[in-house]
């Protein structure tokens, strides 16, 4: 049974937050969605973890979901990370946790990495990436000739200036049927659950213009490559569908070649919404994780300065 509440973020933004599991367990796992998505697109793995004997934290990014409503000049990866500190603060303020994240909770999670190395290092026992980069927009080209992919980038970003400036409004979800077949085609690869994309399109619906818009320059610019390089022999996988029109395979390969130990997993056939679309395979990899973060638990000893060092040796 999960336990739902909020939590008012230090500048005021609420954000929903649903948890399970005993809050002693040795192991907290904290799901992290996507851009435009919300906290209900890991549901397979949420009701997997559900007997293993973890705590499990899920919630809904600003501007996503049932969370709260943002100001433009907040819808950064910056203060995604930030509000990732402020809910492990609040929901697993001791002992290891595996972050899990899908896309811009990705990405979000590297952020977090880059501003809290100590506390990262001390903290995290394990990571999974699924359908996320650590090279912005590097590697996107939508699925379509390499040509076009400067003509779709420009337009792509001065359409969401100007959503970015429509504020909190969520007028597409009165023609969410017509945007059916473009989402389906965008995330989804060959095979997929009716129910998921259901889910899916009711999450894209709950996301505001703004959070539509207003992400879009800084989850463009991030790279942070040198920052996973420098996270050390943290447990980790990366899982990615070669079907996946928004972050290819490239960009796992890149996130494996950063971090030291990272198992790699291409899935074929699948597209950006692999949690839902392999679902056996993603929690597979994720207990995985867990496991190994069990098996070590304790204080992380290794700093950020350290791993930065052995990095350069290995190098």
């Amino acid at each position: 049974m999960s336990e739902r509440s909020e939590i008012t973020l230090a500048d005021g933004v609420r954000l929903h937050v649903e948890t399970s599991g005993p809050a002693d367990a040795e192991v907290t796992v904290v799901f992290l969605h996507g851009w435009c998505l919300d906290r209900r697109t890991w549901h397979h793995q949420v009701r997997a973890l559900r007997d293993t004997g973890a705590r499990v934290v899920a919630y809904d990014a600003r501007g996503h979901g049932r969370s709260g409503s943002m100001r433009l000049r907040s819808a950064t990866l910056a203060q995604l990370g930030e509000d990732l500190a402020e809910v492990l603060d609040a929901y697993a303020p001791s002992g290891p946790v595996v972050l899990a994240g899908h896309s811009l909770g990705g990405m979000t999670i590297m952020e977090y990495a880059e501003s809290y190395p100590e506390v990262f290092a001390e903290r995290v026992g394990g990571l999974l990436f699924v359908s996320t980069t650590a090279e912005g927009a590097t590697h996107t080209c939508y699925g379509l000739p390499t040509p076009l992919t400067p003509f779709l980038r420009a337009a792509e970003q001065t359409g969401a200036g100007v959503l970015a400036r429509l504020g909190a409004w969520r007028p597409h979800r009165a023609v969410l049927p017509a945007l059916r077949p473009g989402v389906r085609w965008l995330l989804f690869g060959d095979g997929y659950a009716a129910g998921d994309l259901e889910v899916t399109m009711s999450a894209v619906g709950r996301a505001s213009l703004r959070s539509i818009g207003g992400f879009r320059a800084s989850v463009g610019a991030q790279h942070r490559v040198d920052t996973l390089a420098a996270l050390g022999d943290v447990p980790a996988a990366a899982l990615v569908g070669d079907r996946d029109r928004l972050t290819p395979p490239a960009c796992a390969e890149s996130i494996a070649d950063a971090l030291h130990g990272t198992e790699l997993t291409v899935c074929e056939g699948a597209g950006h919404m692999l949690m839902m679309e392999r679902p056996d395979e993603v929690t597979a990899a994720l207990t995985t994780i867990i496991d190994r973060a069990a098996a070590n638990a304790g204080p992380r000893r290794r700093t950020l300065p350290a791993a930065r060092e052995q990095y350069g040796q290995a190098a």
